[in-house]
């Protein structure tokens, strides 16, 4: 695979979908991979990561930064990463209250985006085989035994901070294993998501307003340093599953495909929009299942609530239709 020139729409268009990366991985159940499956650049995403290496660098060191910066296809990096740093530090604080004030109805956009990408996902299969399908219910099995997982504690020694940023990074190589799940799992999301992010943020707000770093303050110097070796372990995660998922996507593209898909379904329950914690009892009709972080109902449609999550779900499936219009188009 070769790297793509991008006209200045398109690169706005790529700043967008960083954007919306970021935001869904800070969601526990969605991961930014689907995005980048759905919207057509998910083979680049991981062709360009795996490029990142011991050549790159000798490249580097022996070339100049030119070289390397073709070499790692920097281009559609750096506009991805833009629009998901904007959105970590912008669009992610307005998606938190939004989780705060209409948790069901944030829960029901992104239940229809995946549910939308599985669809375009499965459709451009390049073949079905009772390998696809096997590996496909493997990786549903795999995804939905995440939810019966019972959470474990915080934990900020850096050993352990590191091994999160690397399961972290999943999210964005791995379509439908989400990173903030896994965190979730491993007990340390308020730790990694919401008190770090925060840190960092209110740091460089302090940086920009001249009144310095904030290092006299303890507890924001100590979820600094978790931050640093958060982000280490989330580099050396990319790099390594990467790697692999090239080799996968290029040896066995259709079983790893519909593996992946099989784990998005899995993990669909994870957004389930109607859960204990979004859902009043007059609205509940009956109980689905309970696992290890909730319990599952199905609504009342004639609640108002039910209904403007119902909505929701719509326009998730609408942005999703809208992304795979525009790839097409681009095509074409």
């Amino acid at each position: 695979m070769q790297p793509t020139q991008r006209s200045w729409s398109d690169a706005l268009f790529l700043v967008i979908k960083g954007m919306t990366m970021g935001m869904a991985n800070k969601i526990p159940g969605v991961s930014g991979g689907i995005i980048a499956l759905a919207a057509g650049f998910y083979e680049e995403l991981i062709y360009s990561f795996s490029r990142i290496d011991a050549k790159a660098f000798k490249i580097l060191f022996r070339q100049g930064f030119l070289p390397f910066y073709k070499h790692i296809n920097a281009s559609f990096l750096v506009l991805l990463f833009y629009g998901v740093g904007l959105s970590f530090f912008s669009v992610s604080l307005l998606l938190d209250y939004l989780l705060t004030q209409y948790h069901q109805q944030v829960l029901g956009a992104f239940f229809g985006m995946i549910i939308t990408s599985v669809y375009y996902i499965w459709k451009d299969l390049p073949q079905y085989s009772h390998k696809e399908y096997i590996s496909g219910i493997l990786g549903t099995i795999l995804g939905i035994a995440l939810l019966w997982i019972n959470p474990g504690t915080e934990n900020d020694h850096w050993l352990f901070v590191i091994f999160c940023g690397m399961v972290s990074i999943s999210g964005m190589t791995l379509p439908g294993l989400s990173g903030s799940l896994l965190i979730l799992i491993l007990g340390n999301y308020n730790l990694l998501l919401v008190d770090c992010v925060n840190a960092v943020f209110f740091t460089l707000q302090d940086l920009f307003t001249g009144q310095g770093w904030g290092l006299d303050d303890p507890e924001r110097k100590r979820l600094l340093g978790v931050f640093i070796f958060f982000t280490m372990g989330s580099s050396i995660g990319l790099v390594v599953f990467s790697k692999l998922l090239e080799r996968l996507i290029r040896g066995y593209k259709s079983i790893t495909i519909s593996t992946l898909v099989g784990f998005i379904l899995g993990s669909l329950g994870a957004v389930w929009p109607w859960t204990a914690k979004t859902i009043a009892v007059e609205e509940i009709n009956f109980s689905l299942a309970t696992t290890a972080h909730n319990t599952f109902y199905f609504p009342n449609l004639a609640s108002f609530s039910t209904q403007s999550t119902l909505f929701f779900i719509l326009l998730g499936i609408g942005i999703v239709v809208l992304l795979e219009y525009y790839g097409n188009k681009q095509k074409t």
